[in-house]
């Protein structure tokens, strides 16, 4: 994608990220000062919205995310073929990567309600003396998805480039499925929305406080 900007400077591949970290540091304070306060006269509770509510929304907008960076990845790749790019891997697809910080920000939304409610989670609800143990076990999801994500491409990449035939993840993104596996995960999430739905729904909090 062309990652230019202006005449001569060029925006860091890596760099893009960013803009999900930035997004988290702008609205945490949205979220604190605008979003609880509002939440909090429409629901008439003290927090706005519950721990699990706010996993649930970020676990939604993570979907919505992973959704949209699906279809720009279509457009990718039928820009691409327009152009007549398919078989030339190193030349610059005409498509501005701004078309790529929309899902960044929409990334960083998602982590504000479930990364942090989580966090909250498992902080709040595990007994007095075990608080570290909460902690721990709230580090140990970071890892927990980066072994299962791992484990998820390698298992793609085998059973989709068997035969003879292009991978999903092609080393010329143009002959590639990149768009697939974001349709993937995508259904994924959206599973396991579903799932979490209806467990915390039966959840009992431990300080009495009503379940979502």
């Amino acid at each position: 994608m062309d990652r230019t900007m202006g005449s001569s400077f060029e925006i860091p591949s890596a760099s893009l990220k960013s803009f999900a970290t930035v997004t988290v540091v702008l609205f945490i304070p949205i979220y604190d000062l605008i979003f609880v306060p509002f939440a909090t006269i429409l629901t008439r509770t003290l927090f706005g919205i519950t721990m699990l509510q706010r996993i649930g929304i970020g676990m939604f907008l993570s979907t919505i995310s992973i959704a949209i960076t699906g279809l720009i990845e279509m457009k990718r790749l039928k820009t691409a073929q327009e152009h007549g790019l398919i078989d030339m891997p190193n030349v610059t697809i005409p498509m501005k990567v701004w078309w790529l910080v929309p899902q960044y920000i929409l990334f960083g939304i998602s982590d504000v309600f479930t990364m942090v409610g989580l966090q909250e989670f498992f902080y709040d609800q595990v007994p007095s003396e075990l608080k570290s143990v909460g902690v721990a076990l709230y580090l140990s999801i970071f890892g927990v998805r980066s072994l299962l994500s791992s484990c998820l491409i390698s298992v793609i990449e085998k059973a989709t480039g068997r035969d003879g035939n292009d991978s999903w993840f092609n080393d010329n993104l143009s002959i590639a499925h990149i768009d697939s596996f974001y349709w993937l995960l995508s259904c994924r999430i959206a599973l396991g929305l579903t799932f979490y739905i209806h467990f915390a729904k039966h959840y009992n909090y431990n300080n009495g406080r009503s379940a979502p």
